[in-house]
């Protein structure tokens, strides 16, 4: 559903990563555009997940893009600095978060299997997409990023 290894322009990836989180089970495809500049851009997010059972598919379908709203903010920008022992970010003005219109269009798709099964859905979506992020930066550029915020690495290319 995600189009996995469709030919993309140079500069933009595809990136996969999968988890079991609270007894859900998430895999994630991010598709991800890099600048030459190393500017980067999450296209889209594809988020399939097997939770067993639901009661209400739409409200997970908020929760996944929920998540991956938060994971983003973590990801590319999010840190917490000290100078001479206090923290620097006191308020939203001078901690970066996601802004609406850096979000990637989100799809949800669920492959249920049903049963006794019930897993948790709270922040299910949270774990697999950063790695999904870099795995796609990582085929743009060749670079691999190993820890966040990605803000600090050079992801330039030419």
């Amino acid at each position: 559903k995600a189009d996995w290894g469709k030919s993309l322009q140079e500069g933009t990836a595809q990136g996969f990563a999968l988890s079991d989180s609270f007894g859900t089970i998430v895999a994630e495809i991010a598709q991800v555009s890099v600048s030459k500049r190393g500017e980067v851009t999450v296209e889209k997010i594809d988020c399939a997940l097997d939770c067993g059972n639901t009661v209400n598919p739409l409200i997970i379908e908020h929760q996944v893009e929920s998540n991956i709203a938060f994971a983003l903010s973590a990801a590319l920008y999010g840190e917490i600095t000290l100078k001479e022992g206090r923290v620097e970010q006191s308020n939203f003005d001078n901690y970066p978060l996601l802004g609406m219109a850096e979000m990637p269009e989100v799809k949800t798709h669920f492959a249920l299997s049903g049963g006794s099964k019930w897993g948790g859905i709270g922040e299910a979506a949270l774990p697999t997409c950063a790695p999904a992020v870099a795995n796609a930066i990582f085929r743009a550029t060749g670079k691999r990023i190993r820890s966040i915020p990605f803000k600090h690495y050079d992801l330039s290319w030419s």
